[in-house]
């Protein structure tokens, strides 16, 4: 005697296409997520857990709370800061300039700093900070 077989029909899906394509997903932002930049000018850039000393070499500017700037303890216009680092810097583009902001000094009083300091042809300068 002859017995039929019951024939399940069952429909059993192929994951092997979507976990390749979750891969291929995870993948794409891992890449792409270590290209995006941040800020280079944070909020509290006096404070750092990995503050190495400088040599006292380099030139030195000073911005203080009130909004005084100093290079190398003499007090200067920022807008004539770019004539006074060439004067006193031999090879601008190879030698390096300090930075030392007060912790409560205007951000736009930085960035002007920052930016007389490199039209005067300085590649190399530092913001000095604190160790914590």
């Amino acid at each position: 005697m002859e017995f039929k077989r019951k024939r399940y029909n069952h429909q059993i899906m192929n994951i092997a296409p979507l976990v390749d394509v979750v891969f291929l997903l995870l993948l794409f932002f891992l890449l792409s997520s270590h290209f995006i930049q941040e800020s280079s000018i944070k909020v509290e850039l006096p404070r750092s857990e990995t503050a190495e000393r400088e040599s006292e070499r380099q030139r030195t500017i000073t911005i203080t709370r009130d909004g005084k700037v100093y290079f190398m303890d003499k007090e200067v216009q920022v807008e004539k800061l770019d004539v006074i680092i060439r004067q006193n810097l031999r090879q601008p583009a190879k030698e390096g300039v300090r930075i030392k902001p007060d912790r409560n000094v205007n951000v736009g009083l930085l960035v002007s700093v920052i930016d007389e300091v490199r039209s005067a042809g300085v590649k190399y300068f530092t913001i000095i900070t604190e160790r914590r």
